[in-house]
């Protein structure tokens, strides 16, 4: 019996035990009570310094969005740019194939045969297809000389029209869109002062 007593005071030990850690629990949460009580103003600090940290950290994050938002409308802008350019530099190199056009229709004009009709028809397709990319030409006779779209070739003394005006265009010039490819190659009336 004293083996069965010692067995059971063992397990009494032992369940003691295992009812002590719960009691355990209770002491801390006891102690923990405490410190939220002691801890109460502390409480609120540290509520206002968590709620300025999300605020700064709400603020950042739309500052990088929106910087984000910017680099992203700039790339696409870039790219636009760079196709406008490299098409600009492609249609900059056919404005010497228009010009041939141009003097070869001008030399044939007396004749009227199938093959300046053919000419004519090639032409017409080439200036419909630069027009739909948005090629136009530069207008020149019969406009003041503007130094920004026309280049003058020469000065020529007349009063038959007002100064400054475009008397001839020697060489058409273009724009593809808004950008000037090439300026228009005239001849400028000159009023002389007498």
């Amino acid at each position: 019996m004293a083996r069965t007593n010692g067995k059971s005071q063992m397990d009494v030990k032992e369940i003691d035990a295992e009812h002590e850690l719960p009691a355990a629990e209770d002491e801390s949460e006891t102690q923990v009570s405490a410190g939220q009580a002691t801890g109460a103003s502390t409480g609120g600090d540290e509520l206002q310094k968590l709620k300025a940290e999300r605020d700064t950290l709400v603020d950042r994050l739309a500052r990088l969005q929106a910087e984000f938002e910017n680099a992203r409308k700039r790339a696409t802008r870039e790219q636009q740019e760079f196709r406008e350019y490299a098409s600009a530099e492609t249609v900059k190199s056919l404005l010497p194939i228009l010009d041939s056009f141009q003097r070869a229709l001008k030399i044939g004009a007396k004749e009227r045969s199938e093959f300046h009709s053919g000419v004519e028809l090639i032409y017409k397709q080439l200036q419909d297809g630069l027009a739909k990319i948005g090629l136009k030409t530069v207008p020149a006779v019969g406009q003041p000389f503007d130094p920004h779209v026309h280049e003058a070739i020469e000065m020529v003394d007349t009063t038959e029209v007002p100064d400054h005006q475009v008397l001839e265009e020697l060489q058409h010039g273009y724009k593809l869109k808004d950008r000037l490819l090439r300026p228009a190659m005239v001849r400028v009336a000159r009023n002389p002062r007498g």
